[in-house]
């Protein structure tokens, strides 16, 4: 199989052909991004090898149903959140990654390098007073690192209102790092 295809040419190619050999290549491409997802929304590696295989299991069963609207990648995305989302949604926990953990900050250091420990929890702090949805949009965007586009297939509303949003996250983390550093 020709691993140089993109991935909706191998499955348009290998998908009736052979169905193995496209489940494996595609597996193989984004095994590790899927369980990264799934690891930082469950913050458990045993729920999130086990939300990763669901998934694939899930997306295999109906790639035949795959239409390109988008790209397989951000289908696959699409689907391994919103899996996720309603595994925690069902179990009654909505624990996303923190977002402060993967973001990095312009943050002044002192004299040896350091960061003020004082504005690094500042920080944490308001990260973690903003909404789930909030930081769920924050994380695709900044973190994961999907276009505006990507995350309005995810969510299924119209670029603009996702980069409404994100400008009102922005702004919201900048109102409220202002009052807290001013006390």
């Amino acid at each position: 199989m020709d691993t140089s295809l993109t991935d909706e040419e191998m499955i348009r190619q290998y998908l009736t052909s052979r169905p193995d050999q496209c489940f494996e290549t595609l597996y193989n491409r984004y095994v590790n991004k899927v369980y990264r997802r799934c690891l930082s929304m469950t913050k458990d590696s045993d729920k999130a090898e086990d939300f990763t295989q669901d998934i694939f299991l899930k997306v295999f069963a109906k790639l035949d149903a795959f239409q390109e609207r988008s790209t397989f990648s951000t289908w696959l995305y699409s689907i391994a959140f919103n899996y996720c989302s309603d595994q925690l949604r069902k179990a009654k926990r909505f624990n996303f990654y923190s977002i402060e953990e993967g973001v990095q900050y312009d943050i002044p250091d002192t004299k040896d390098g350091q960061l003020h420990e004082e504005t690094l929890q500042l920080v944490k702090q308001i990260m973690a007073s903003l909404t789930e949805s909030e930081q769920a949009l924050l994380q695709l965007k900044y973190e994961d690192e999907l276009s505006i586009e990507e995350i309005a297939q995810i969510y299924q509303i119209n670029p603009s209102a996702v980069k409404m949003r994100l400008k009102r996250s922005r702004d919201k983390i900048n109102r409220l790092y202002q009052q807290q550093s001013n006390n």
